[in-house]
């Protein structure tokens, strides 16, 4: 007697037919994955660290989400440029790439709210939390490497007081709070 199927298959369902497949079987899946979408290429290439920068495609996607062509009514989207960063964590998680997309993802956020103007609440809410994410994943790379990302973060705060809503405030404390002089 076959047993009931369940709603919703879990990994423990998908592990279980793995299993049974052979080394052609799963290469040959791993390739028809990697046909399906650009996500799964970008995530293989990231892992398997292929490629001149394995960073380049999530930049791409932070700088489409962060810093949109408001002349082609493009918008922005929070949840999607961290999706970009968690994506890349999954793949990889290397604590320099992450350190370097963390700041590149504030420079994206201040600088298209300073060229345009930008003024959204939550989007400021993002870029502070984000920029305290930036200087935790700094901190724990080796001191030598740390200077020039303090450097950019520094830059990001100086011009984040040009926003309001006490961005520039906050950007100060976190700062103070991360990197003791």
């Amino acid at each position: 007697m076959a047993r009931p199927r369940k709603s919703q298959p879990t990994w423990t369902d998908v592990k279980e037919k793995l299993a049974t497949f052979d080394r052609a079987g799963l290469l040959a899946l791993v390739q028809h994955l990697y046909a399906a979408n650009k996500e799964n290429q970008t995530f293989l290439h990231a892992r398997f660290d292929l490629g001149a920068d394995v960073l380049k495609p999530y930049k791409e996607t932070l700088d489409r989400w962060l810093w949109p062509d408001v002349s082609r009514n493009q918008y922005t989207s929070v949840a999607k440029a961290k999706q970009a960063i968690s994506n890349y964590k999954k793949a990889v998680g290397e604590p320099a790439g992450l350190a370097e997309l963390t700041v590149f993802y504030c420079e994206q956020a201040t600088g298209f709210c300073n060229d345009v103007g930008y003024q959204d609440a939550g989007y400021f809410d993002a870029l502070v939390r984000m920029f305290e994410q930036a200087l935790t994943v700094t901190n724990q790379l080796p001191a030598g490497n740390r200077g020039a990302l303090i450097a950019r973060l520094d830059r990001i705060r100086a011009i984040s007081h040009n926003f309001g809503y006490g961005v520039g405030d906050d950007l100060d404390f976190l700062l103070k709070k991360y990197v003791k002089a």
